[in-house]
């Protein structure tokens, strides 16, 4: 398990698989940051139709923060103004995740 937050990009090409992934920031054993900007360049330079976010929770607990709500809810309209939408935001802990679409907040 990780000490820190890492936060990935995954691009998802026309086809629905993963084009790429990239690590987009990397934080403290219990925040990091989701700038849209970063988010999305990596999406917009890897040509995706979409992105899934995934981020990790060092402290062993799936379920999102208000920071994780707030930054999901500004990565969404980022998308869609960008015309590369979000098609998931996932929590991962030791041993559970959470999934934005699957608990429909998207």
């Amino acid at each position: 398990m990780l000490n820190q937050e890492h936060v990935l990009c995954l691009s998802i090409g026309s086809d629905g698989r993963v084009i790429a992934c990239h690590t987009v920031f990397i934080g403290t054993l219990t925040s990091s940051v989701m700038h849209p900007r970063e988010i999305f360049a990596a999406a917009i330079a890897d040509h995706a139709m979409e992105v899934i976010v995934a981020h990790n929770h060092p402290s062993g607990a799936a379920e999102p923060s208000d920071q994780d709500v707030r930054a999901t809810q500004q990565l969404v309209a980022a998308g869609q103004i960008l015309g590369v939408p979000l098609r998931d935001h996932i929590i991962v802990a030791k041993e559970e995740h959470f999934s934005f679409r699957n608990h429909c907040l998207l």
